[in-house]
């Protein structure tokens, strides 16, 4: 029953991708390049099988090795989504950063803020009994917080992201509860995580999704030496 859930959750969010994909052609760029650098976020899939979920998938892989195929297509959509869904609504533009704006002194520690989400999450995995699910959230929170210090000119569409990006994975997850009554049940490890719902949304989905919005909907514009084209 439960087999094509989460295929269903990736392919509805993959929807999303599709409809900004084609809605606007100045971010086409920047999608496919942050999706396809989030989809290899599908690699870390054996972190959370089975700690924070145990689901069932094609051929049974990810029960099997950890890895399955819709980690791949959910990882490349979130990706997208959220990268872009300031620029969809605000119609912001970008701007290439001068050689002399690059050489500001905040941005002598920009390799450091790069690799802050990451390395607070190994650090959290491998020297505490957290859940890898809360590891993730706090990783993407000190990654989000790094990145102000560095960035402050990307806050605005940082917080405004989280909070969009929230609401779609909630929509679309609330979907996914409607479609598959009793996924979560029996594919979340519920006795390891806090037990609060929202509507039949775990709390643990919508923070992530939330600190996911907050952080990587900068990762463009901070890898790639951008800003906007008018000040935030």
């Amino acid at each position: 029953m439960f087999q094509y859930a989460y295929l269903v959750l990736s392919l509805l969010l993959l929807c999303v991708w599709l409809i900004l994909y084609f809605l606007k052609f100045t971010f086409r760029k920047e999608m496919l390049w942050v999706s396809f650098w989030t989809m290899f976020l599908a690699l870390t899939e054996p972190f959370f099988v089975p700690e924070y979920w145990n689901p069932l998938t094609f051929l049974n892989l990810a029960r099997r090795t950890g890895f399955d195929i819709e980690s791949f297509i959910f990882c490349f959509a979130v990706g997208g989504i959220a990268a872009v869904l300031f620029e969809a609504i605000f119609k912001a533009k970008h701007l290439k950063m001068s050689s002399r704006e690059q050489c500001n002194e905040r941005h002598r520690f920009h390799f450091w803020v790069v690799i802050s989400g990451p390395v607070a999450f190994l650090i959290l995995f491998l020297i505490t009994n957290l859940n890898p699910i809360y590891s993730a959230i706090i990783g993407l929170i000190v990654a989000f917080f790094a990145t102000w210090w560095c960035r402050p000119d990307l806050v605005k569409k940082m917080l405004v992201s989280g909070f969009l990006f929230l609401g779609i994975y909630f929509i679309a997850f609330f979907l996914l509860d409607i479609i598959f009554p009793g996924y979560v049940e029996n594919v979340w490890n519920l006795p390891a995580l806090s037990g609060i719902f929202l509507v039949g949304v775990p709390i643990e989905e919508l923070m992530w999704a939330f600190a996911f919005g907050l952080y990587w909907s900068s990762v463009y514009e901070h890898f790639g030496w951008y800003k906007f084209k008018n000040s935030l």
